[in-house]
């Protein structure tokens, strides 16, 4: 698996990098965003499944070099790094972040985060259209005045499109399945970030209220208090 790693300090991607290869990744080392982003082109062989990137690099924000990552590909995107608070950690994931990891942190946590993120991205090469069509277009998820489009992924409200990251296209759908129905915080991760660490309850939590942000219908996801979340469909 190759594995893209933006860090300006050499002594972090070197410790990094070695335990990455022990782990039977490939990585490329990136010391600014304008690297990152070279590495990213199309004509540099091989896709990367993952892009580890650090926040405070020399040349550019990691929020920006995030977001101009957003537009060229669908790689996904760890942030790593120091910042912890919500609102840094929202603003990456409204920005296209796949997940969002606090140094320092545990090596297996990273590891399986890396792993997780990596599983649910199809792969570039899967066959067109045709192939990937089954025999029936599954019908549109409609709830009040929010419609989700399974098949290319979309999602509208009041018929304006509302652009959401993989990963919170992946709750939404997977909790407006089952309207009414409560899912288990661990069900949720299991399900959403195939991972069953416990540090990923807190990324669920900055996914839901990034949802409920974004769609503008905070009472769509109902708080199950000691238990986990489930979809409250609108009144007509």
């Amino acid at each position: 698996m190759r594995l893209l790693l933006v860090e300006d300090d050499d002594h972090v991607a070197a410790a990094l990098a070695a335990v990455l290869a022990r782990h039977g990744f490939y990585v490329t080392h990136a010391r600014s965003g304008e690297e990152a982003l070279r590495a990213l082109l199309p004509d540099t062989g091989a896709p990367f499944a993952v892009v580890l990137l650090d926040l405070g690099l020399p040349d550019q924000d990691g929020f920006e070099v995030c977001g101009k990552i957003r537009k060229r590909t669908t790689t996904p995107v760890i942030m790593v790094t120091a910042r912890a608070d919500t609102r840094s950690k929202i603003h990456g994931l409204n920005l296209g972040a796949d997940d969002y990891v606090v140094k320092p942190y545990d090596t297996g946590e990273l590891l399986a985060r890396i792993h997780a993120v990596a599983r649910r991205t199809p792969p570039t090469d899967s066959g067109g259209p045709e192939e990937q069509r089954g025999t029936e277009e599954p019908q549109p998820l409609r709830l009040g005045p929010l419609t989700i489009e399974l098949p290319n992924r979309q999602v509208s409200v009041g018929g304006a499109t509302v652009p959401l990251t993989r990963k919170e296209f992946d709750l939404l759908a997977l909790l407006a399945q089952r309207p009414g129905v409560v899912f288990r915080r661990e069900q949720i991760i299991s399900e959403v970030w195939r991972t069953s660490w416990e540090g990923t309850g807190r990324t669920l939590e900055v996914h839901v209220a990034s949802l409920r942000a974004k769609l503008r219908m905070p009472a769509l996801i109902e708080t199950v208090r000691g238990v986990g979340y489930k979809i409250v469909v609108p009144a007509a």
